[in-house]
């Protein structure tokens, strides 16, 4: 057989070769580096056996997907060292992940000091040199075995493998065996430098209503320095969360007995919300030609029925009321567009007229599982940049296109536009009893927006199952410091739903026609909207966004009144600032205002009163030296009207 390797080499053997084998016939030091193969672009464990022509790569923990096998490696490992110090937990899965890999157990809470422990017992097993032997079972028999073992946890997921699945199993020396696919290492010592990072609850198959585990997560990586880089990382990775961030800066907070995912924005956080809000509102009315509503926060459930949104959404919505006991059962809403249909509805419509541009700040509630809310990228209640386009069938491209570019529009403001990807989020046609029309309008309506990407020459991925049920969606993702991924922006196509509410503008020949309508979010959420610009500008927003612009800072008592005339000065110019008359040393007052992330500071005493002027200091370039008052009130007018973004060129004092 002929091997063709990865530089174009071909190596001929007679008879069936691993690909280990393979490896070490290359070299030794190949051999010893090999985490898997990958043959005819498939990866695979180093035990396999090729026994035809075929292109191979050796992969290493430099690859990607070697470096996956090393870190499912060290997945078992953790395993087996939970098992020997933990004897009573049950092992659940242990996958490796783009950043590491977890383990899930049924055990008690696992605190920080377990861990320590658990990484001494991982360096031992490593230490051992323990080398991993893949075999395989019957169903009946693997099922026995993990019984023996006294594994739940395996036995359910053999039972739900299909029938002919191969069951595979691995050993690690004779004293830990784990149900798995693999691939593995050869032997734990390819471990080289790995790093528990935290425990976390997690529920059996992410299910709230399956059994509460314990997932711990770890990290593995080819060399110590990569590792410790990774390690700076997460540190700073805390340092911009803006779950601990938010807090500390008095953005926002939450209280047990006011409910989870309900956040209350303290008065800097709502000062940030509401500029953002104002400027949104702004742009689509004076800008855009959007018109804007102001609709109920609840209705009675005929109104979701006709939407279908009863049927459909009905477990994310909160209900006040029984049908079967209630004779008005009303719901808190979890979307704006039926209300705005009845908007439209009011009064007769012509072709002429559209397209119409409705636009709402909506308060919106959805029931969430208690599992996925976290801070303000996932909560209850939440206000959104909704607005729904109400259109004729030609104008879909042209205000698909004016969604897309407000959005971007909305982005690039933000600094943001860098962050997110895009993805065509389609239905899933072995389940199409979730959706409205059938699989041509589906086809049809998917098509036309792959188009519009196309055209817009963005690049994007397509995902099944992820489309509103009434129609396929643009949804702009983007990571948190965590490397979630959450959708911000959505823009839908509906050519659906106006046949529930009989919606119909008159055209050219008189006929009623069903309109289009198409759904979509300038800027998103604004509760995760905020949590987004705290993680990308650690706290340190843009000036135009800061709830304090400006801190007046008299070097004494004897320059307050001088102080506060110029602070005076600026809020009649719209500039967010305060006066800082404590009698404290200026020393002082500038550390704190540094730690309170201002973009200026204005420092002022004898020589500034007598001249007019303040002395300049920034979180951007320090010193900026000192300036007449009306030029620094012209200067960061100006910052503050076009929405600069400064580049920081200093780090803060420490």
């Amino acid at each position: 057989m002929k091997i063709t390797l990865k530089d174009g080499t071909v190596k001929e053997y007679q008879e069936a070769k691993s690909i280990y084998d393979i490896a070490a016939d290359i070299s030794e030091g190949l051999a010893r580096a090999a985490c898997a193969g990958e043959v005819d672009g498939e990866v695979a464990d180093l035990r396999t056996v090729i026994d035809r022509d075929c292109a191979l790569n050796i992969l290493t923990a430099r690859d990607a997907a070697g470096l996956q096998v090393v870190r499912h490696t060290a997945s078992h490992v953790l395993a087996e060292a939970v098992k020997r110090l933990f004897p009573g937990a049950k092992c659940a899965i242990g996958p490796a992940i783009d950043e590491g890999f977890y383990y899930d157990f049924d055990a008690e809470p696992f605190s920080r000091e377990d861990l320590d422990n658990l990484e001494k017992e991982m360096k031992k097993i490593i230490k051992e040199g323990k080398r991993l032997e893949r075999f395989e079972l019957p169903r009946e028999e693997a099922i026995a075995f993990e019984k023996e073992q006294g594994e739940p946890y395996k036995v359910e997921l053999i039972q739900d493998l299909p029938e002919g699945a191969v069951i595979s199993f691995y050993r690690q020396g004779e004293g830990f065996t784990d149900l798995c696919a693999g691939p593995h290492l050869m032997n734990t010592k390819g471990i080289k430098a790995f790093k528990l990072i935290s425990s976390s609850m997690a529920y059996w198959r992410g299910d709230s209503d399956r059994a509460q585990l314990q997932r711990i997560y770890g990290t593995a990586f080819a060399a110590k320095e990569e590792l410790n880089a990774y390690l700076e990382h997460l540190e700073d990775i805390k340092k911009r969360d803006h779950n601990r961030l938010g807090r500390e800066m008095k953005l926002f907070t939450t209280v047990d007995v006011i409910g989870q995912g309900l956040p209350l924005l303290m008065p800097k956080g709502q000062k940030i919300i509401q500029t953002l809000q104002r400027w949104i509102e702004d742009e689509e009315d004076y800008n855009r030609g959007y018109v804007r509503t102001k609709t109920p926060l609840m209705a009675k459930s005929d109104l979701y029925k006709i939407s279908g949104h009863w049927d459909h959404y009905k477990d994310g919505m909160f209900v006040l009321g029984e049908e079967e006991k209630d004779k008005e059962v009303m719901a808190l809403r979890p979307m704006t567009c039926p209300f705005q249909y009845y908007v439209y509805k009011a009064e007769q419509h012509s072709y002429r007229d559209l397209p119409i541009r409705y636009g709402e700040t909506s308060t919106l509630f959805r029931n969430e599982d208690s599992g996925e809310m976290h801070g303000l990228t996932r909560v209850r209640q939440f206000t959104i940049s909704e607005g729904h386009l109400v259109i004729r069938p030609d104008q879909v491209e042209e205000e698909m296109i004016g969604c897309l570019d407000l959005a971007d529009y909305c982005m690039r403001t933000l600094g943001l536009q860098d962050e997110v990807t895009y993805r065509l989020s389609k239905w899933d046609p072995s389940n199409k009893e979730k959706y409205l029309g059938d699989e041509a309008y589906w086809e049809k309506t998917q098509d036309t927006i792959r188009r519009i990407l196309v055209e817009k020459n963005l690049t994007f991925t397509e995902a099944d199952g992820e489309a509103a049920f009434y129609g396929p969606k643009i949804d702009i993702q983007a990571k948190n410091v965590y490397g979630k991924e959450d959708t911000m922006i959505t823009i839908q196509l509906d050519c659906a739903i106006a046949e529930n509410f009989d919606m119909y503008y008159i055209d050219q020949n008189g006929d009623k026609v069903r309109p289009y309508i198409i759904h979509r979010t300038s800027m998103g959420c604004y509760e995760r909207t905020l949590a987004w610009l705290i993680e990308k500008y650690a706290g340190k927003f843009p000036t135009w966004l800061c709830p304090e612009q400006v801190r007046v800072l008299p070097i004494s008592d004897k320059y307050e009144a001088y102080g506060a005339a110029v602070t005076e000065e600026l809020k009649k110019n719209g500039i967010l600032c305060s006066l800082d008359s404590r009698s404290e040393k200026i020393g002082y007052k500038i550390r704190e205002a540094r730690l309170d992330k201002l973009p200026y500071m204005l420092v002022v005493g004898q020589q500034e009163e007598a001249d007019g002027t303040v002395s300049v200091r920034s979180r951007f370039a320090g010193d900026e030296g000192v300036k007449p008052l009306g030029q620094f009130i012209g200067q960061i007018a100006e910052e503050i009207r076009t929405k600069a973004i400064r580049k920081e060129e200093i780090q803060e004092e420490k």
